[in-house]
């Protein structure tokens, strides 16, 4: 589990003397695949949480597995927004952009912010690399950076020159340069130094060579800055004011992972996880492996197909099944889903949303699988489609999507995405007794009385609430049914594909899903009450949408504000809500997905607002997208 950490108290002591405050700060690591930025950002993220700072980030990886090193498409970056007061988003530029390479710079010098800080690796900035990226002078030299405050860093001779003593090869010690840059920026912006150093001794103990190199590393770039005129004086974002409680930094898919363990427990069965890596949802079978002790199961499927067939398999013999992919995997899995439509078993499947079609975009972020999961099934098969909206949510949509699947006996999808997945914020861990009881009482009697008065099971005899049919365990005595893909009787579950039965066996499985939005709560309207204008969202938009709608409505608009987590069936108050507004505007990472519904659902004027570039939105260009519509 990560670290937590007590808010609430004074932490004045790990204030700087000296240091020019600031309310917020963006940073964003840039280099190779290989130059170890998602760990600098990592640990950067996790040292500012440790001190108390709000926080946001937005991880972002190659597309390619092996890119070419040195080259623009090899560039790994992370993204990080740190700040005093309550934040949503990994900010909209980078305040500061560490580049590694000349790649890093070419990349991602567009994002930041004008007169930002560069502080630059100026060792690879040599003719090799310069020619991989397009650039005929370096731009360390030709003066197209004066706008910017560049600081030029030998960090790789350092790193090199520090672990020399320790007999470390030049090689070798050039793969600690990631640390060198996390200790310079460390003293810029006066993080801490204790707790890098404790997981850089806990997590590289086991080599003595290679945890001295990174220790030394960090130690050399935090002396370089206090050292170096070029540097300047230090900065300090101190802690947010947050209410009281412990605190931990989660990304959204360790989160879902634990809302999943959560929901076990709550519904009172064992897990099972039957999965095949894909990225971006592959962390979820990771965490999910550690836990062993609270009932979960997981099986590393050799294929799509055959992790959802194990999923419904154990949904079957009365365990809390899950399968979790990305877009592609969905796609395969659709007839094990249509199957559990038809045989009306509780099954989760977690589709963490990456760029398409295809393999498309594996590492980069877009919600655009929400058609698949309304309707991409053969045959009419409705389900519910639950959506998670930040990183802290996966957590509780995952609680969501299982109190669903076991009360109505029916697959849930549960829509994430990679800009979640991988993101992260500080989460107040929740009061246990606050989550809900979610458990299901399994079917132990026989519950039908034939013609001749014989008592018998029937598999499909349904509650008079909720149309779920009960769920008896294989091996219950008495209880003995079959399951399967024909079309069966409603009640008494035996073959019967007769045009009659069939069509009230479709109608059956629709009105099941329709009455789970009697269960959702009375759909929240934010904003101002007079507004002709609503925004309805959905996903991971969330964070860029609040913060869009907060800065409007502080310049004098008048807006309202509705998002989704229930995608099927919609809420039944949200017709009567978007007929109120003259405007709807629907801000999507895909063409319009949602848009195309609510228009035809309820005749409504719905603006989509898209965007499918492999990136969230930042609140800045939503905002201006706003304005542009309105």
């Amino acid at each position: 589990m990560t670290d937590t950490i007590e808010r609430g108290s004074d932490r004045s002591g790990d204030r700087a003397d000296g240091a020019e405050v600031l309310d917020r700060l963006v940073v964003r690591f840039a280099g190779d695949s290989g130059d170890g930025m998602q760990l600098t950002g990592d640990r950067f993220t996790s040292v500012s949480a440790s001190f108390g700072n709000d926080l946001s980030t937005l991880p972002d990886f190659p597309a390619e597995i092996r890119a070419p090193a040195g080259t623009i498409n090899g560039v790994s970056s992370f993204q990080v927004h740190i700040s005093d007061h309550d934040i949503t988003t990994p900010g909209d530029e980078p305040n500061v952009l560490v580049a590694m390479n000349p790649a890093a710079l070419r990349a991602d010098l567009g994002r930041l912010e004008p007169g930002g800080t560069i502080i630059a690796n100026e060792d690879a900035f040599d003719e090799r690399n310069l020619e991989k990226v397009g650039y005929r002078e370096s731009p360390l030299d030709d003066g197209s950076l004066a706008s910017y405050r560049v600081i030029r860093v030998p960090m790789s001779s350092l790193t090199r020159e520090v672990c020399a003593p320790l007999g470390v090869k030049p090689r070798d010690a050039e793969r600690s340069k990631n640390f060198f840059a996390l200790g310079l920026v460390s003293w810029m912006y006066t993080r801490p130094t204790e707790p890098t150093l404790e997981w850089i001794a806990d997590k590289f103990g086991k080599n003595e060579q290679v945890e001295a190199a990174n220790r030394e590393a960090f130690l050399a770039g935090f002396n370089f800055g206090e050292t170096t005129e070029q540097v300047g004086h230090r900065y300090e974002v101190r802690p947010a004011q947050m209410p009281p409680g412990e605190y931990t930094s989660v990304t959204g898919n360790t989160a879902l992972a634990w809302g999943l363990v959560a929901a076990g427990q709550l519904s009172k069965l064992p897990v099972t996880l039957g999965s095949y890596p894909i990225t971006p949802a592959s962390d979820i079978l990771h965490e999910l492996s550690k836990h062993k002790h609270f009932g979960i199961r997981t099986v590393q499927a050799e294929d799509e197909i055959a992790a959802a067939g194990m999923a419904l398999g154990a949904a079957f013999a009365g365990h809390l099944g899950v399968t979790t992919t990305s877009g592609p995997g969905l796609a395969l899995k659709s007839e094990t889903i249509s199957l559990a439509v038809s045989v009306e078993l509780p099954l989760i499947v977690v589709d963490i949303q990456r760029g398409g079609p295809s393999t498309g975009l594996p590492t980069k972020t877009e919600a655009a699988d929400l058609n698949i999961a309304l309707f991409g099934r053969h045959g009419e098969a409705p389900l519910p489609v639950v959506a998670s909206s930040s990183p802290v949510d996966c957590f509780h949509a995952a609680i969501e999507a299982a109190r669903i699947a076991v009360k109505y006996r029916t697959p849930v999808i549960l829509l994430s995405d990679g800009y979640l997945a991988n993101g992260s914020e500080p989460w107040r861990l929740p009061d246990l007794s606050e989550l809900p009881d979610i458990s299901v009482p399994f079917a132990t009697e026989l519950n039908h009385i034939d013609d001749d008065g014989t008592e018998v099971y029937w598999p499909y005899e349904r509650d008079p609430d909720t149309l779920a049919r009960p769920w008896a365990i294989p091996g219950t005595p008495a209880l003995m049914h079959r399951l399967g893909g024909l079309e069966k009787s409603d009640g008494s579950g035996h073959i019967d594909y007769t045009p009659d039965n069939h069509a009230r066996m479709v109608e059956l499985r629709a009105a099941k899903i329709a009455r789970i939005a009697g269960d959702y709560p009375e759909t929240e309207v934010r904003g101002d009450p007079d507004a002709e204008v609503c925004i309805l969202g959905w996903g991971s938009t969330w964070a860029a949408i609040d913060a869009a709608v907060q800065r409007q409505r502080r310049g004098g608009a008048k807006l309202a504000w509705v998002h989704l987590r229930h995608l099927n069936p919609l809420p039944n108050d949200l017709g009567d809500i978007l007929r109120r507004y003259r405007r709807v505007i629907v801000p999507e990472l895909n063409s319009g997905q949602l848009a195309r519904v609510v228009r035809a659902e309820y005749l409504v004027d719905a603006t989509p607002v898209t965007k499918v570039a492999g990136l969230p939105f930042t609140a800045r260009e939503l905002e201006a997208r706003i304005q542009e519509v309105l």
